[in-house]
């Protein structure tokens, strides 16, 4: 059974929903990628947006594509701090009973609603990676790193889907606590 698996950082990004591009950059805009991302047919864009809190503003923050169905935020926990914000740590998608955040882009405003996350710690797995590694999808597992900071991450969320490639996703924070890089190996310990 498999147990070893590369690890990423994420950092703070925003996923836009068309009819916010459009407010945001112009109307019928499309996103222009830069870099194409870990998981297939997900890239880095060219479009960033600033983030204004009820106390302070991010500025610069990366917007990847594509577009989505609902325009969420991901920030950390203490960038949730910085705009003033009581950010959940939830996973990707779940947004409902999320804070809002104001997104300010170069064409023009938009106030979401909903939406502001910190994302839960969670594993990209195709679906030949779960039976490989004995689990499945929503399963909450604990992964362990290795080297001079080494840990323990409770409360990895597994997320099966045949599109993804095998990678685990932590935020910046937490990969730096860690001691971890990107494409470091992680161990699966359930």
């Amino acid at each position: 059974m498999k147990t070893k698996l590369p690890i990423a950082l994420s950092n703070k990004h925003v996923h836009l929903a068309q009819k916010d591009i459009d407010v945001l950059f112009g109307e019928g805009h499309e996103l222009t990628p830069i870099k194409d991302l870990s998981q297939p047919g997900q890239y880095a864009c060219d479009e960033k947006v600033d983030l204004v809190g009820p106390k302070r503003t991010i500025k610069g923050v990366r917007v990847l594509g594509p577009a989505r169905k609902e325009s969420q935020v991901e920030v950390s926990l203490a960038d949730g701090f910085t705009l003033g914000s009581d950010v959940p740590v939830k996973g990707s998608g779940s947004l409902e009973g999320t804070p809002g955040v104001k997104l300010v882009g170069p064409k023009g405003e938009v106030e979401l609603s909903q939406g502001l996350i910190a994302a839960a710690r969670h594993i990209h797995m195709h679906t030949d990676d779960a039976k490989e590694f004995g689990v499945e999808d929503k399963q909450m597992v604990s992964i362990k790193t290795v080297g001079e900071r080494a840990l323990i991450f409770e409360n990895v969320l597994i997320r099966v889907n045949a599109e993804f490639a095998l990678e685990m996703h932590v935020d910046v924070e937490e990969g730096n606590a860690a001691g971890v890089k990107n494409c470091d190996l992680v161990e699966l310990i359930k």
